[in-house]
C-alpha cells in the first residue's frame, strides 16, 4: 500500500533528513522550541553559518566593504585633503619632473612626476574603475558561461560539439595579443579617419578592455557548468520533471539551475579578483583606462618612474591592489571550502 503525503513526510522525519527541492539533502537540527519542533537547515544556510565562523573571511569581507564604500564615497573623502584625482600641480615639479617635495599637509600621499597628480586623491578614485570594470565583466561572463554551459551539457549531440568548439577557439587564443590589438581596430571602425578625441578615446578603451574580459572569460565557467549538467540530467528529479512533459526552459532554469548554485557561486567569487588584476594589468601596459582619468594599473606605471626618489605614488596603488586582490581571493576560498560538502564537519 502506498503511503499519503503526511506517511511520506512522517517517514523522512524519522531518517532524520528531508531532500530538498534543489537536489541536494538538508540537515534537519534538533532545536527546541517549546514543543520538542525540529528545525531544517539548507546547504546555504550550513555553507552561510560556516563562512560566519571563519574568521579570515569575516576580516576579508569587512576590507572589502571598506574599500568599496572608500570608491563610493571617493568625492567626500578626497573633499577633506582639497584635492581633485585630475587636477595637474605643474608649479610644485620641478626640472627634474620629479615634485619638489615629499608630503605636505595639502598632500597626503604626495605628487606623481611630470603632472603633479595628487596621490591620495587617485588612489581613492581608483577604486572605481578596477571594481566597476571587474563586477561588470563577472556578471556578464558568469551569465553567459552558465546559459551555455546548461544548453551544452542539457542538449549534447551537435549543440554540445559547436559550443565546445567555441570554448577550445577561446581558451586557444593569446589573451595579451588580443587585448593589444583591439584598441587601435576599435578606434579604426567607431572613428572615422582614426583620429578620436580625448574623450572618444577614453570610451573605446573602456569597451576595449570590457570586450577582451569578456570574451575570454566565459569559456571556463562554461565548461565547468557543462560537466555538472551532464551529471545533473541524469538525476531522478530530472528525469521525471522530463516525463511529466515540463518545457525545456523550466527543467533548466527551475530543475537544474538551483543545484548549480554553489558552482556560480564559487565561480563568481574567484572570478572578480582575477578581473580585478587583470584590468589593471592591461591599464598598466597602456592598453586600458588613460590619464587623467585615476586607475590603480595606471597610477602604478606612472609611480614606477619615479620609484627611487619617490616611491609613495607606486607604493600606494600597488598595496591597495594587492590587499583588494588577496582578500578576494581568500574570500573565495572561503566560500569555496562552506559550500563544498566534503569539507564540511
Amino acid at each position: 500500500m502506498t503511503a499519503g503525503p503526511g506517511g511520506v513526510n512522517e517517514t523522512l522525519t524519522e531518517v532524520g533528513q528531508v531532500h530538498g527541492t534543489d537536489g541536494a539533502t538538508a540537515v534537519l537540527g534538533k532545536t527546541d522550541h517549546g514543543g520538542g519542533g525540529q528545525q531544517s537547515k539548507s546547504p546555504a544556510q550550513i555553507a552561510l553559518a560556516r563562512l560566519r565562523k571563519d574568521r579570515i573571511a569575516v576580516t576579508c569581507a569587512v576590507v572589502i566593504v571598506l574599500f568599496l564604500l572608500m570608491g563610493i564615497f571617493a568625492p567626500l573623502i578626497t573633499g577633506i585633503e582639497g584635492q581633485s584625482p585630475t587636477q595637474a600641480n605643474y608649479n610644485l615639479i620641478g626640472d627634474d619632473n620629479l615634485p619638489t617635495f615629499y608630503t605636505n599637509s595639502s598632500h597626503w600621499l604626495g605628487l606623481t612626476s611630470n603632472s603633479g597628480y595628487d596621490v591620495f586623491a587617485r588612489f581613492v578614485y581608483g577604486i572605481r574603475p578596477s571594481f566597476l570594470i571587474a563586477l561588470v565583466v563577472t556578471i556578464t561572463t558568469t551569465i553567459i558561461g552558465v546559459v551555455l554551459g546548461l544548453v551544452a551539457g542539457f542538449f549534447g549531440g551537435w549543440v554540445d560539439r559547436i559550443i565546445g568548439w567555441f570554448v577550445d577557439l577561446v581558451l586557444s587564443l593569446p589573451f595579451l595579443l588580443f587585448a593589444i590589438a583591439l584598441v587601435p581596430i576599435m578606434t579604426a571602425y567607431l572613428v572615422p579617419g582614426g583620429q578620436p578625441t580625448s574623450g572618444e578615446a577614453q570610451k573605446i578603451r573602456i569597451i576595449a578592455v570590457f570586450v577582451a574580459l569578456t570574451f575570454f572569460g566565459w569559456a571556463g565557467l562554461c565548461r565547468l557548468i557543462r560537466g555538472e549538467v551532464l551529471a545533473l540530467r541524469e538525476r531522478e528529479f530530472v528525469q521525471a520533471a522530463r516525463s511529466l512533459g515540463a518545457p525545456t526552459k523550466r527543467i533548466l532554469f527551475k530543475e537544474m539551475l538551483p543545484n548549480l548554485t554553489s558552482v556560480i557561486l564559487v565561480a563568481f567569487t574567484t572570478a572578480l579578483p582575477a578581473w580585478i588584476g587583470a584590468e589593471a594589468g592591461l591599464s598598466y601596459l597602456g592598453v586600458g583606462i588613460s590619464l587623467p582619468t585615476a586607475d590603480w594599473g595606471l597610477d602604478i606605471a606612472l609611480g614606477q618612474q619615479q620609484m627611487q626618489a619617490f616611491p609613495l605614488p607606486m607604493l600606494v596603488p600597488l598595496i591597495g591592489l594587492l590587499v583588494v586582490v588577496l582578500c578576494l581571493s581568500l574570500l573565495g576560498d572561503a566560500v569555496s571550502d562552506a559550500f563544498n560538502p566534503n569539507t564540511r564537519r
